[in-house]
């Protein structure tokens, strides 16, 4: 499957759409995929280097992650004056991020989302309940600063390394903030578009984005993004709950097995 990086066969052009129409859903759904697009880019373009895989991997996400945030604003109609700095300080952060990802090594890629994956995993089954309705933790300035507190961090991580992000930041804003599912998924959706922004303000000049199978990549995330924001807001809290315990198994299971 493997394909030179300015000629991909036909084949890998197809496959790559495949996983971006499904990166798109379940991103939109529970946010995570860039766990689906980076194993699916890594696997076609072997020799590819780790900046360019993740610049392709922000080129076709943005696409996604734009039509479900705009799904989820005219269904949900989250709060701005949380959605707004929770994108403005993951905007900076993923920028810090980005700027750093020519010093992280491909070997180090896998340790790193394994733990953090499985903290999350852990969290998310012993914890049945959250997520069901808001019922938030703080007020006024404490709010806004554990708001921008989350953005900053996962921007930061968005940027550097990115796969499950979108998870990263529902599992925030439901189990530190005490968001119901939908609505913290209507906020990470506008927080990663800004994060996505911000390092391909970083990737593009430095020109590391793989812009046709990029492009290509991001008309299929596009379209599984708008499907999967419509089918979160429709089926609610314990649908998206499922979905994101299935999403962070595999992905746990998937990572463990490629560092044995």
């Amino acid at each position: 499957m493997a394909a030179t990086l300015n000629d991909p066969s036909t084949t890998v052009l197809a496959l790559m759409g495949l996983a971006a129409v499904c990166a798109g859903w379940v991103d939109a759904v529970v946010g995570g995929g860039g766990l689906v697009q980076i194993p699916a880019l890594l696997l076609g373009f072997p020799q590819a280097a780790p900046v360019q895989i993740l610049a392709t991997n922000k080129l076709s996400s943005i696409c996604g992650t734009s039509a479900s945030a705009a799904t989820y604003y005219r269904r949900v109609r989250p709060d701005l004056r949380t959605a707004i700095p929770l994108a403005l300080l993951a905007f900076g952060g993923s920028l810090i991020g980005a700027s750093l990802v020519s010093h992280i090594s491909r070997a180090a890629f896998n340790p790193i989302i394994l733990v953090v994956l499985i903290g999350v995993g852990a969290f998310t089954v012993l914890k049945p309940e959250i997520g069901l309705l808001t019922d938030l933790r703080f007020s006024g300035h404490r709010h806004l600063l554990a708001v921008a507190g989350v953005g900053f961090v996962i921007g930061v991580y968005d940027g550097a390394l990115g796969p499950g992000t979108g998870s990263f930041l529902v599992i925030a804003l439901v189990g530190l903030l005490g968001y119901a599912f939908v609505q913290a998924s209507a906020k990470a959706k506008i927080a990663n578009v800004a994060t996505n922004l911000a390092a391909l303000a970083i990737f593009i000049p430095a020109g590391a984005v793989m812009w046709k199978v990029g492009l290509l990549m991001g008309l299929g995330n596009l379209a599984g993004g708008y499907l999967g924001a419509r089918t979160a807001v429709a089926r609610g809290a314990p649908f998206i709950r499922i979905v994101l315990v299935i999403v962070l198994g595999a992905s746990i299971v998937k990572i463990a097995l490629d560092i044995t």
